[in-house]
């Protein structure tokens, strides 16, 4: 975009706009990158350049185009923050500094400083939406362009894209450029499941081509017969989207109603209710797959009516209707609200309340309270992602005040998202009005009363009751002296087994050395870091005996979950010495599942899965449930297996395809074993050999897309 086009792109939307300071900005840019080369071989200042014509696309203001322009400059060039504040002024310096990795940030570990740079720029967007806005742009043009990038650069760029900017921009309703985000990342990070959902959508359009593309004009024709002005279009499910269902559903990608959506623009509100009963009366409802985002708008302000039908010629479609508003809110967000107004231009937060009436910041600055209780970078990076990730629920106060959470969110997280004291002063819930379980997850509509007493220490086991970063950062922040001494036990029998399997002794040697070479107090301390999963105990080995070096693991081997020692791997309620701990073979817990234990006679305490089919012989007796959680041993250097029962085409080959998916997802088969072995389709029992919970369902996801597979589960109970 040459200098005059991006002015005019400004000026069609602003006519106030400072021609001024955007011809400015953009010499600027390029005299300061200069002869700087994108990996691509292309000059670099064509970077900022494309960032800027990014933002025209979504209508921004004359600061954040100007900050688009520079926001590399103060990283990669010999410019200052005081140069920008002189030259362009001290609204476009505040943006720009926002935007500003801390390159230059001497931190050890790679991790801290990513975790470092990302805490600084939640910061900034909590104050100002501006900085989010650039940032996406520019990472949207650095996966554009990612192909030019190293291999290994490209996957930690990709997982950070998924896990970080997708999700802070569908925060802000942003669907656009997340969508765009999440496809790219997708690409580079799983290509072999990319290509195989292509694959089965191009076998869908073959089937089913002709019907859908009569689905829209037939339903036009309905709503006009009925008085109803609309226009209906189709959209196709994008292939990342089609993962994530497949990752949490348990059905096969076949049995997904929404791969083909149709969208319903009408001209009013009141119409996107008449729409609905008009199609609902001309094609039969899919029982509980209606939900009104109208009345109750998601957090980032999304707005609109969802319905399925089983619609012309037998399909099973999804139906959005909205209004032409709804549907710009949808898809740009708080960027929809640019606009010009009483004789300037900018952020309209009056027509954003009228249109949704929250405010799409919250959720960001609720990431800055997981922040401000967060022990370090790991520790609050998780509980970020937790609150960015999950999907949401309507739950209500007494007095009927509206409480959004994460589905699946549980009633410490409602009693910590009314106020923290609330949460700290928890003993119990009333759930529409009767007592019920803390670990009781709730559901869309239900009324939520808090039973308080005094405060007291929070027992460690609470975090495995809570979803939200929020409530995890404050329970953590009230047991972390209690669980001091717990750390320290699991922290000194990770370096015993260290030891151990280089033939020495702890007892028989002196951590002096240690505690002087890696600056830590005591021993306690150094067995708190190593139980934390923040010192490695090989480093300490390594220090002790320095012939070990290169002969010992960065970490503990990984060991079977429930080989030896349970103890090492799940800490909580009843592990009181001389009761025996063992892992239900009903459910096969691996780490990242959420556990409960069952404490019976003559038995001892048996980790269960919380959704394992036999917790039903224990629902009435509350006094044998134990809440548990998995150490950071477990999570950091164990494996487990979990059993996965499938229903696949009895054809040639079709055995070797699901090994071989199994094999390219990093699961390693233990056992397999066909039954009901029809002339069409068998069935089929695999354990297979996880990391990890996200692990195994990333293998049954992969498994899903495979056209030769009907169904997969995991089995538990």
């Amino acid at each position: 975009m040459r200098q005059f086009e991006l002015v005019d792109a400004v000026r069609a939307y602003d006519p106030t706009a400072d021609e001024d300071l955007l011809n400015r900005a953009y010499v600027y840019a390029m005299k300061m990158h200069g002869s700087q080369l994108r990996a691509s071989g292309d000059p670099y200042f064509a970077h900022p350049i494309q960032v800027a014509g990014i933002l025209t696309d979504y209508r921004l203001d004359t600061a954040a185009i100007v900050t688009a322009l520079l926001h590399d400059v103060v990283e990669d060039t010999s410019a200052t923050r005081a140069d920008i504040a002189a030259m362009f002024g001290e609204e476009v310096a505040i943006l720009v500094e926002g935007v500003t990795k801390l390159s230059r940030l001497e931190l050890q570990a790679e991790h801290t400083r990513q975790a470092e740079n990302l805490r600084k720029f939640i910061l900034a967007i909590s104050k100002d939406v501006r900085v989010l806005l650039v940032k996406l742009a520019d990472r949207l043009h650095n996966m554009r362009t990612l192909q030019y990038v190293k291999p290994e650069k490209r996957e930690r760029i990709s997982r950070e894209t998924l896990e970080v900017y997708a999700p802070l921009g569908r925060s802000i309703g942003i669907h656009s450029i997340a969508s765009e985000l999440e496809e790219l990342a997708f690409t580079y990070l799983n290509p072999t499941a990319k290509t195989a959902i292509e694959r089965r959508l191009e076998a869908l359009k073959l089937e089913h081509g002709r019907a859908i593309d009569g689905v829209a004009a037939e339903v036009q024709r309905v709503l006009a017969e009925a008085g109803v002005k609309a226009e209906v279009f189709g959209r196709e499910k994008t292939p990342y989207s089609i993962w994530r269902k497949l990752q949490r559903k348990s059905v096969g990608f076949s049995s997904l109603s929404d791969i083909y959506g149709f969208r319903v623009i009408v001209e009013a509100e009141d119409d996107c209710y008449r729409a609905l009963g008009v199609i609902h009366r001309a094609w039969p409802m899919v029982p509980e797959r209606f939900k009104d985002f109208i009345s109750t708008p998601k957090s980032n302000n999304y707005r609109s009516l969802h319905t399925t039908i089983v619609g012309p010629g037998g399909l099973r479609v999804e139906m959005q209707i909205r209004t032409q508003a709804m549907d710009r809110v949808a898809e740009d967000g708080v960027a929809a609200h640019w606009r010009y107004k009483n004789q300037s231009y900018g952020f309209d937060r009056e027509a954003m309340e009228e249109d949704g009436g929250r405010d799409p910041l919250q959720n960001l600055r609720h990431l800055v309270q997981v922040i401000e209780h967060g022990e370090g970078g790991e520790d609050w990076v998780e509980h970020a992602k937790l609150e960015m990730y999950l999907d949401q629920v309507f739950v209500f106060t007494p007095k009927g005040a509206l409480i959004t959470l994460p589905r699946g969110g549980m009633p410490l997280d409602f009693a910590y998202a009314v106020h923290t004291e609330v949460g700290d002063t928890a003993v119990g819930a009333k759930i529409n009005g009767e007592l019920k379980p803390l670990r009781t997850q709730l559901q869309n509509g239900d009324v939520v009363e808090i039973v308080r007493g005094p405060k007291r220490d929070i027992p460690a086991d609470w975090r495995n009751l809570t979803v939200t970063g929020r409530a995890r950062s404050a329970i953590r922040r009230h047991i972390r002296v209690s669980e001091r001494e717990e750390l320290i036990k699991l922290g000194r029998a990770a370096l015993e087994q260290t030891l151990t399997r280089a033939e020495k002794v702890l007892a028989e040697v002196s951590l002096k050395p240690v505690l002087e070479t890696l600056a830590v107090a005591s021993e306690d301390d150094l067995f708190e870091a190593i139980g934390r999963g923040r010192l490695a105990p090989s480093r300490v080995a390594e220090t002790l005996f320095p012939a070990l070096k290169g002969r010992l693991k960065a970490g503990p081997e990984r060991r079977r979950i429930g080989e030896d020692k349970p103890r090492l791997f799940v800490r909580g309620g009843g592990l009181t010495p001389g009761v025996s701990v063992h892992f239900g073979s009903c459910c096969t817990p691996v780490p990242g599942d959420r556990i409960v234990g069952i404490l019976e006679p003559d038995v001892g305490l048996t980790v269960h899965t919380i959704d394992c089919g036999r917790l039903a012989e224990f629902a009435d007796d509350d006094s044998v449930w134990q809440d548990l959680q998995w150490t950071p041993q477990a999570e950091q250097s164990a494996v487990g297996a979990v059993r996965i029962r499938a229903t696949m085409q009895n054809a040639p080959g079709v055995l070797g395809q699901v090994a071989t998916v199994i094999g390219e997802a990093g699961g390693n088969i233990l056992n397999l074993v066909m039954s009901r072995r029809q002339q069409d389709f068998f069935d089929i029992d695999i354990d297979v050999e996880v990391e990890d919970a996200k692990h195994a369902t990333s293998i049954i996801a992969a498994l899903r897309a495979n056209p030769s597979v009907d169904t997969v589960e995991r089995v538990k109970g």
